[in-house]
């Protein structure tokens, strides 16, 4: 039954890479409640995040993101663009990917878009690949648990963890990401 339910994730995300899959789709309180949630686990794993996301013109939070593969794996997650606060579009993020993989985990994910012109390059896209549109600076934290002072000058900053902290050698690149409407 798991291993079913794996493929057919792998297989939804691949096939629907970046396009808004109506299987998968939350509801916008769902997605709003989760994105909540996650933002208070988020500033309880680094005080040097809360502080880079309070200056930020926009905050795209992913709750869940569940990557799953076999050999050919994929990944699929939605959630929000916060703006001041609300919630100004929800959206999606899918990537695909080959290579020696076996398994699933789920992880979420922040982008925070420290300027304006970030931010509204990002919002005119019909569809923002991490990598191509722009480049996401992947924040981890140093001694004393505070973010690189060249990491905390980019433009676009982004912010990978788990229920156990931030995740390390992960990558936004590749990751697709689409307005959707739940």
């Amino acid at each position: 039954m798991i291993g079913r339910t794996v493929t057919a994730l792998v297989l939804g995300a691949i096939i629907g890479l970046g396009q808004p899959c109506a299987a998968f789709a939350a509801s916008k309180a769902e997605i709003d409640a989760k994105v909540q949630e996650t933002i208070r686990d988020f500033y309880k794993h680094t005080s040097a995040g809360k502080h880079l996301a309070q200056k930020a013109a926009g905050m795209l939070v992913f709750p869940e993101v569940i990557k799953a593969g076999i050999g050919i794996g994929g990944e699929y997650g939605e959630g929000a663009l916060l703006i001041k606060g609300k919630t100004a579009g929800y959206y999606s993020t899918a990537a695909a990917s080959i290579g020696f993989q076996l398994g699933a985990q789920v992880k979420s994910q922040i982008i925070l878009f420290m300027n304006s012109g970030a931010l509204q390059k990002f919002r005119r896209s019909e569809g923002w690949k991490a990598g191509v549109d722009g480049s996401v600076a992947l924040a981890t934290l140093g001694a004393g648990g505070e973010i690189s002072t060249e990491t905390a000058k980019k433009p676009i900053i982004g912010f990978i963890f788990s229920n156990k902290g931030l995740m390390y050698n992960l990558t936004f690149e590749g990751s697709k990401i689409t307005r959707i409407n739940p």
